[in-house]
């Protein structure tokens, strides 16, 4: 290959030389060139050697985040594990205790029920597609969660709690009279904060329905203290909405995305070897 390279050089400078006098030749020898020297260019070679690189690049990046994702696992389960505490007089130190287990004791304000959602059913702390014996046929339904204020017997202070989730079907107070307790109980629940408002979910329109957990425009609506927890499933109440719709798992693509960069890394790697080194 190399001589047949040596000996094609060659014979464009003899005609060159040759035939300089025709121009039509000579552009014709130098669109040859032009092709010829395009294939070994360095600006060619190297920017085909930038995508193995970047590829590279990103898997390793994504092993980065791979460890960080699993590291916020493990400090939520963490969380969530550890002892019950009671509600802080001072409120500003929830800033520091999201995803810790909360006690209250107080009553419920059914009249001013809200719902926020709709939501799948978590069960363990992670979406289920199966039903169970908590609620039958509750597995892959669409449901909501059902958002009512708590007063506080202790101290004059109203919260938020997320009592659990109902399916649409059981929306409606009066399908669940059993669940709707009027009596002083103790609950307890896990202390969460605003979260961020998703992509195309539209902002609060008026009412009782909510589409993500805005907390200091529902503690605004309802009148009570920016303070909300997920009651916990132990909190339950026969009849009523299932508790503990907190999702300690999260979205976790990370190895997916590391095998996806690094084949396209090493894929394309013997590709550039191949038509650049070789």
């Amino acid at each position: 290959m190399a001589n047949c390279k040596t000996g094609l050089q060659f014979g464009i400078k003899i005609l060159r030389r040759s035939l300089h006098t025709s121009p039509r030749t000579s552009r014709y020898i130098r669109q040859s060139e032009l092709l010829k020297g395009n294939k070994e260019s360095p600006v060619l070679k190297y920017a085909f050697l930038s995508i193995p690189v970047t590829t590279l690049g990103l898997g390793l990046w994504q092993i980065s985040r791979l460890k960080w994702k699993e590291s916020l696992i493990e400090e939520l389960q963490i969380k969530t594990n550890l002892p019950t505490i009671n509600l802080p007089e001072d409120l500003s130190e929830l800033n520091d205790l999201e995803y810790r287990r909360a006690r209250v004791k107080g009553r419920f304000d059914h009249s001013r029920e809200m719902y926020l959602g709709p939501r799948s059913f978590l069960k363990g702390g992670d979406s289920t597609s199966t039903g169970g014996l908590m609620s039958p046929g509750a597995g892959g339904k669409s449901g909501y969660y059902v958002i009512t204020p708590f007063i506080l017997s202790d101290r004059n202070l109203e919260i938020l709690v997320n009592r659990g989730w109902v399916p649409q079907d059981q929306k409606n107070p009066a399908t669940r009279k059993q669940g709707q307790v009027t009596q002083e109980i103790i609950l307890e629940g896990i202390v969460r904060h605003t979260e961020p408002r998703p992509n195309f979910v539209p902002k609060y329109q008026g009412g009782n329905m909510w589409s993500y957990r805005n907390l200091s425009e529902m503690s605004t609506v309802m009148g009570t203290s920016p303070v909300y927890l997920d009651a916990c499933v132990d909190s339950d109440v026969p009849g009523g909405p299932i508790g503990g719709q907190t999702r300690i798992t999260l979205r976790n693509e990370h190895l997916s995305y590391i095998l996806t960069w690094l084949g396209i890394s090493a894929g394309s790697s013997v590709l550039w070897w191949k038509k650049f080194v070789k």
